[in-house]
């Protein structure tokens, strides 16, 4: 009966301890981007050692995106923007979403210092979307008088955690408004 109930705590403290399961381990992969200042950007090489609460976004979203971004300021806000957390908005529009577009757009939000949005090469830019399994597709598409093009993107609406050795270990909704209460709950519970 001893033995028994050793075992038994035994097996409550390992699964206590065990942390969230690993989705996806994105430590392999090594996608060369830059940022809003247009420094290059590995990632996530770069952001190894720190959490990383990502959103995939693009700037002439007519909808979710804002949201999107929202939250991830939302959830910095709400943790006293730690340092071992980096917030991550990454686009999947890299023709119009140039460092400078994005630099813009940040400020409009209000974004702090461990606020990163990434964009590139389109090879590169889509190969981390693959990566991620966030999708996305041209969804409108029109000429202007001035020769110009408009354009819509219909996509994914994610936010994820990577853990300090760059493992995917949560998947949210990332417009739903009661995802920075959660994802602040998850986080304190796993730090």
């Amino acid at each position: 009966m001893k033995n028994l109930l050793s075992i038994f705590l035994l097996f409550v403290m390992v699964a206590c301890n065990s942390g969230p399961e690993v989705i996806d381990d994105m430590g392999d992969a090594s996608f060369n981007l830059v940022d809003q200042d247009s420094n290059a950007v590995v990632f996530p090489d770069d952001f190894e050692g720190q959490y990383v609460v990502m959103g995939f976004i693009y700037t002439n979203c007519p909808d979710i995106c804002s949201l999107i971004t929202q939250n991830l300021v939302k959830i910095q806000e709400s943790l006293n923007n730690p340092e071992d957390v980096q917030f991550v908005a990454a686009t999947f529009d890299p023709e119009r979403d140039m460092p400078s577009v994005l630099k813009k757009y940040g400020e409009a939000f209000g974004v702090d210092e461990n606020f990163t949005f990434l964009t590139g090469d389109s090879t590169e830019v889509f190969a981390l979307m693959d990566s991620a399994r966030v999708r996305s597709q041209v969804s409108m598409r029109q000429d202007t008088e001035d020769g110009g093009e408009i354009y819509f993107i219909n996509h994914s609406d994610k936010i994820m955690v990577l853990d300090k050795q760059s493992r995917l270990i949560l998947e949210y909704g990332g417009s739903q408004p009661m995802i920075p209460s959660v994802v602040k709950e998850d986080l304190e519970r796993i730090r």
